[in-house]
């Protein structure tokens, strides 16, 4: 079984073994930064004082952005909770940037409130996900406020060790979509990013680094687990150019998923339940 080289340098950490902050505005490619810009004002113009912060995420802010294939990632955080109408608000504010822009192929916004980001529960999922995977765009950031974080069993547990609650909707969406082609893509995108990153998660400790490259997620986890080192690399393929092959979905919610659900669990134990949990799949980023 192949190992990584014990002499070679950790990815994505800094000199003392903490995982480094990816992406910066230096880096958004000069397509996207009108982009950015327009964003950046409509949440601004939005939310006005009731804006802690905002961010971006993703390929913009790592310099990897494709120009008409990439989606624009943006995280908001309000001073309180949002409610339903804030995330209305919010999907209407990703329409009309998709819209005006060609550059990009969608929109995704998460909102939450300042104080459940820096919650207890939170501080190793949505914490660590704003201190370490998010670009500060308005406002005060709240890295500033959230501890550093290794690559270990405790962050593996509790940003990913909640795919078993998620296979049984992930059944549900699938038997809902249409049938067709166009419709099934964007799951065969979503689903194959969700469990490569859960399986890079799953042997992240032992890697001792961090990446957000689907390909090199689905190598290191290959070093580990050559039998399914196959099955993820194509599944790292599909989060960048999806098919809509329906016998795709059904390998990854009666096979992989399954599988890599139960290695989670007996490898790093299930993630902390949340109080707003009420069924599969709420209180999770997907």
């Amino acid at each position: 079984m192949r190992r990584p080289r014990l002499d070679a340098l950790r990815p994505g950490l800094d000199d003392l073994g903490f995982i480094a902050r990816e992406g910066s505005l230096a880096r958004v490619p000069g397509a996207f930064r009108p982009v950015v810009a327009d964003a950046r004002d409509r949440v601004l113009d939005l939310f006005g004082t009731r804006l802690h912060s905002a961010y971006l995420y993703g390929s913009v802010p790592r310099g990897t952005a494709r120009v008409g294939r990439s989606d624009l990632d943006l995280f908001v955080a309000l001073r309180e909770e949002p409610g339903e109408a804030d995330r209305a608000a919010v999907r209407a504010l990703g329409e009309a940037v998709d819209k005006e822009f060609p550059q990009i192929d969608g929109v995704g916004t998460l909102l939450y409130g300042r104080d459940r980001l820096l919650s207890e529960p939170e501080r190793y999922d949505l914490g660590w996900f704003v201190a370490c995977l998010c670009t500060p765009l308005l406002g005060d950031d709240l890295a500033e406020y959230l501890p550093r974080y290794r690559p270990d069993s405790l962050l593996a547990r509790e940003t990913n060790g909640d795919l078993a609650r998620w296979l049984p909707r992930w059944r549900e969406r699938i038997a809902g979509a249409e049938d067709s082609e166009a419709a099934r893509r964007p799951l065969v995108r979503f689903m194959s990013r969700h469990l490569v990153r859960t399986a890079f998660t799953l042997v992240m400790p032992r890697w001792n680094g961090w990446t957000s490259d689907l390909r090199e997620m689905a190598d290191a986890f290959g070093g580990y687990y050559p039998q399914r080192a196959a099955q993820l690399r194509t599944a790292a393929g599909y989060g960048y150019e999806p098919v809509g092959d329906p016998a795709v979905l059904r390998t990854y919610t009666d096979d992989l998923g399954p599988w890599l659900a139960a290695e989670y669990t007996r490898v790093h134990g299930v993630k902390t339940p949340r109080p707003d949990w009420p069924g599969p799949g709420a209180g999770s980023r997907g």
